[in-house]
């Protein structure tokens, strides 16, 4: 069975009665109104604010299948299960349906649907803290479906507890998460691997079993360092892996070994003269390669640019670890491996021309194969200065040049140099240290923008929206949103016009909202079929696709007549005067007719 094909039963099946889900389109990989995060790594993402109580335009139980990426599986990818672009399929129930109806909804569509053996099918639940009680309900639930108690696991928070940013005690104030109940398909051919313990278990990584599904039961919002309180409906977020369930439908142990790789990984060996399954080593570039270059294709497509920063860093990395990988199974980068249709697999995600892709591709390359001759110079230099070497240069070189630690040791081997256990461990510190930098810098992320949903921010979401159509009476129709971040501190906007404002100009922007908000209008929403929304003059952004109907924000007594009006989904505040004074606090010149704006409430 192909991807596609249990794509679109996955969804055919959410919408078909007694379920009746609304099929909604997938967000981009990158979200231009969501300054929280990079890249959009789930299909609950975009649903922070229905899930936390925000009606949705299309109703209560939704589905979909979201491209997504995350970062924090680019260092796992190499074995038979991680990737950083993905597909998730995804359900969700707004404060209707949940457990009861969820878990056996899923089980049926895996084992009626899909046909994968139920004997096969292995389930994990929430064991419960000091916080949360045991998830004995949604036990219950599978044991009555057909799951034995001893293929029923019961796990903690590091394994059983979902939010974007981690356990209960990694959640900023404001996030919002819930204990879960996944769903591991067993490959009975693969034999356990008795390095990852004594005892074989779901999550005991040694192969035999992969996780193919995962209800979040997305019921608690943190409002306290060491405080969940539960939101005021019960949801379910689910969401499945389309390359692992492929893979379980094709009883294939490997997902690399499904059809959306089976492409790559054939013009890989074609062009490099190597074979997927003879070697370990050789077996985990090949997945390396395949994977980094599919998702350098999304994010190509998603308009991102190899860059020192943001999405364009992600993409370099990724395109760099993928040129070492090429370069190790021949000795030497020979170039791209040439596909000619990823369009093929229906991604829901519209591709650019494999030509535009792969020139952007081979441009990066090039520079990091001189990247490679720098490290490799720098790294000779300090062989040959001190005669040995020190794991802290060896991160260093990683970490400035790029100059990956296979391709140190390799060198070493050559110079006859010894890399000690001491350097070893050196080398790991600095680079545990990078990563825990990386993973706090993530976790801050988060907590801007409107995933905080705090007081402030509210105000200064609908402040920016003032913003905005103030900006349009005084500069004109030309200025839209090019991007926007928005903290408890501050809003940052950006907009297309050629020049900063003069001083004039800005305390004209200044006044306006100000006088906006003194007026104390009223902040409300209708939801539109989107081309009616469209016919109003409502302000939405150009490049993102929307549903069916949409949400329309508007400030005044009605729609026609509002001094603002935007597509938006909300959090708003109920009357422009709870917004207090705004102060534009100081503009920019970001770029070539882009400037940037930031405004802050007044104390």
């Amino acid at each position: 069975m192909t991807a596609n094909e249990v794509r679109q039963k996955y969804i055919e099946f959410f919408k078909s009665a007694p379920r009746n889900h609304k099929e909604i389109p997938p967000a981009p990989l990158v979200l231009e109104n969501d300054p929280t995060t990079l890249f959009t790594s789930s299909g609950m993402q975009p649903l922070v604010p229905y899930l936390m109580g925000e009606s949705h335009p299309e109703g209560n139980r939704l589905v979909n299948s979201q491209p997504s990426i995350r970062l924090q599986d680019i260092e796992e990818v190499g074995d038979n299960r991680h990737t950083t672009f993905f597909e998730m399929l995804g359900n969700w129930s707004l404060g209707d349906y949940f457990k009861k109806e969820q878990l056996p909804w899923i089980f049926e569509f895996f084992t009626r649907e899909l046909g994968l053996p139920k004997e096969r099918l292995w389930v994990s639940v929430f064991e419960g803290n000091d916080q949360v009680p045991k998830d004995t309900e949604s036990a219950e639930i599978w044991r009555k479906i057909g799951i034995p108690e001893d293929r029923i696991f019961y796990y903690g928070v590091e394994k059983n507890w979902w939010s974007r940013t981690g356990t209960p005690k990694q959640m900023p104030i404001g996030e919002i998460g819930g204990p879960d109940s996944e769903v591991f398909f067993e490959f009975t051919q693969v034999i356990h691997d008795p390095k990852y313990g004594k005892e074989c278990h779901p999550n005991c990584d040694c192969g035999r079993f992969l996780e193919i599904g995962n209800t979040v039961f997305m019921q608690y919002k943190k409002v306290g360092e060491k405080k969940l309180e539960e939101l005021p409906n019960k949801n379910v977020d689910f969401g499945g892996g389309l390359e692992r369930i492929t893979a379980a439908v094709n009883q294939v142990p490997d997902i690399f070994q499904i059809d959306l790789f089976e492409q790559i990984i054939r013009s890989i060996e074609k062009q490099y003269g190597v074979t997927f399954g003879r070697d370990s080593d050789v077996d985990c570039s090949l997945r390396i390669i395949a994977d980094h270059l599919r998702a350098s294709a999304m994010l190509i497509s998603s308009n991102v640019l190899p860059s020192n920063k943001g999405q364009g860093y992600v993409l370099r990395r990724l395109v760099r670890r993928m040129v070492f990988h090429l370069s190790q199974l021949k000795k030497g980068y020979v170039g791209l491996p040439i596909i000619e249709d990823l369009d093929k697999h229906k991604y829901p995600l519209k591709l650019k021309n494999w030509l535009d892709i792969s020139h952007i591709v081979d441009e990066e390359a090039d520079k990091f194969n001189k990247t490679l001759e720098s490290g490799l110079r720098k790294l000779k230099d300090n062989i040959r200065k001190e005669g040995k070497i020190d794991g802290r240069f060896v991160f260093d070189l990683y970490q400035t040049n790029g100059f990956p630690l296979e391709l140190t040791l390799e060198v070493l081997k050559e110079e006859k140099i010894e890399f000690s256990e001491e350097d070893r461990k050196n080398f790991e510190e600095e680079f545990e240290k990078h990563q825990e930098l990386s993973r706090t810098t993530s976790a801050g992320v988060f907590k801007g923008g409107l995933a905080e949903h705090s007081p402030d921010v509210i105000k200064l979401h609908t402040a920016t929206h003032l913003l905005l159509a103030s900006l349009r009476k005084v500069l004109g129709d030309h200025v839209v949103q090019k991007g926007q971040n928005i903290t408890s501190a501050r809003t940052r906007f950006d907009f297309p016009h050629l020049q900063k404002l003069s001083e004039t100009e800005l305390s004209k922007v200044e006044d306006m909202i100000n006088e906006i908000i003194e007026k104390n209008l009223p902040v409300n929403f209708k939801v539109l079929p989107k081309e009616e929304a469209l016919a109003t003059g409502a302000i939405h952004a150009f490049n993102e696709k929307y549903a069916d109907t949409v949400k329309v924000y508007y400030v005044g007594e009605n729609l026609e007549n509002a001094v603002s009006k935007e597509f938006c989904g909300g959090p708003h505040v109920g009357h422009t005067s709870e917004i207090g004074r705004v102060r534009i606090k100081k503009q920019e010149k970001i770029g070539a007719g882009l400037v940037r704006i930031y405004a802050q409430l007044e104390p």
